[in-house]
């Protein structure tokens, strides 16, 4: 898109005294670059729709945010596109402050262990020797009432068994012992948390410990659902809790505390209770129609009691499957911009294939953002753009093609308009 500049007139008036002056002005005029195409613009109208909203919880704290979706494109295919776990979470409800986590401080651990010490899918990481430390620290827990799995001094555990008893039992002994095989220390391992829940983008989420006992181990609900989504995506934690081992080998049974209504299509994370935290849980959950998927991550903390945290998530998955289904949303023919030559011809940069998902209903696109080639003509359907928006924290885009031809004007438009012609000669 050219401008005319005050200032420029004197150069304009002289540059086409020079061309005149030396007989060109014909072949300046008929051979010279065409200004560029004005654009601007355009929010695209959309029907409204009914549509059903996530119900979230009264109680404490809760949000949910989209962990896959399924993808169709024009062909009739379906993939799945992993949703980034730094987007805002398409619904959260109660305080926006930080409340004490409980155990799901034990899921941060993990993964800030397997960070450090990764463990290679199908594979069970080191063995560990377990110490008099270790030992002593079940006897503590176990003394306090505290959830804990037996352990002796001297005794080999792998990695990954550690992890299965942390998870899966919410063993709190051996969220210390982990943490301080992995780090050293307790105080070097709450020093690493920190950082990679910085790192993470978890800003407003802190911990203390390792087991989320103390009260000082804190999140807000939109961190931990999207600490839900880092779990759920990890190979080993979300292998852990989709297949939970019934005993670890050669070792003592281990009871699963983390699901809770699989049969509404939720899989638990973590289900905790302490007396200054309350009943908190961490889950993904899938709505289906066969074909089509939508999954979603989720935390719900400060919850009074199992009962008013059963009727909660009753409540949100019973809109999830009113609220899921087909959400189109970059349409094709959907307009983004106008486009107006300098001899009058208007076109239209528009959607070109239709980009839909399998969705809630009632997810809001933030404001799109659009990208423009300049050009000066150009054929029908050329490709001269792309729109980009986010839609329940998943990007999305979409090639912009022209509606409608913009063509060359001509001879005669080109030497009856010889300041537009200069004007876009100096302007190149």
């Amino acid at each position: 898109m050219s401008s005319f500049r005050p200032g420029r007139l004197v150069g304009i008036l002289v540059g086409t005294v020079v061309i005149l002056g030396f007989g060109v002005y014909g072949p300046a005029m008929l051979l010279g670059p065409l200004p560029a195409v004005t654009a601007t613009t355009v929010t695209p109208t959309t029907g409204a729709s009914a549509s059903t909203p996530p119900v979230l919880s009264a109680n404490g704290a809760s949000a949910i945010a989209v962990l896959a979706a399924t993808t169709s494109d024009v062909s009739g295919t379906t993939s799945i596109g992993a949703v980034s776990q730094a987007a805002e979470p398409i619904a959260v409800a109660g305080t926006a402050d930080a409340l004490p986590m409980a155990s799901i401080a034990k899921v941060v651990t993990a993964l800030v262990v397997l960070d450090a010490k990764p463990i290679a899918e199908g594979e069970s990481g080191p063995v560990v020797t377990l110490t008099a430390a270790d030992f002593q620290s079940y006897l503590d827990y176990d003394r306090a009432g505290a959830r804990s799995v037996t352990v002796f001094a001297d005794e080999q555990w792998t990695e990954l068994e550690f992890l299965q008893a942390l998870l899966l039992g919410s063993s709190n002994n051996h969220a210390d012992s982990v943490a301080r095989w992995a780090f050293g220390s307790l105080d070097a391992y709450v020093e690493a948390a920190n950082a990679w829940l910085a790192e993470n983008g978890l800003t407003d989420s802190a911990v203390v410990d390792a087991t989320g006992l103390s009260d000082g181990s804190a999140g807000t609900a939109t961190d931990l659902a999207r600490l839900a989504g880092l779990a759920a995506t990890d190979p080993i934690v979300s292998s852990i809790v989709e297949r939970p081992a019934s005993a670890l080998a050669d070792r003592r049974g281990v009871e699963n505390t983390t699901s809770f209504l699989p049969e509404e299509g939720i899989t638990g994370i973590s289900r905790s209770y302490t007396d200054a935290a309350g009943v908190c849980f961490l889950f993904t959950a899938e709505v289906s129609d066969g074909a089509s998927s939508f999954t979603f991550s989720g935390a719900f903390i400060g919850e009074p009691t199992y009962d008013a945290l059963t009727a909660d998530l009753t409540a949100l998955m019973e809109s999830a499957r009113a609220g899921v289904g087909p959400l189109s949303v970059l349409a094709a023919g959907d307009e983004y911009a106008a486009f107006e030559s300098a001899w009058g011809e208007e076109a239209s940069a528009v959607v070109g294939v239709s980009r839909t998902r399998y969705a809630w209903q009632a997810a809001t696109p933030e404001a799109a953002t659009v990208t423009l080639k300049d050009f000066t003509t150009a054929r029908t359907g050329a490709n001269i753009g792309k729109v980009q928006l986010t839609v329940a924290g998943e990007k999305l885009s979409a090639a912009l093609k022209l509606d409608r031809a913009i063509n060359n004007p001509g001879p005669g438009w080109r030497l009856l308009h010889p300041i537009v012609m200069i004007t876009a000669l100096l302007d190149q």
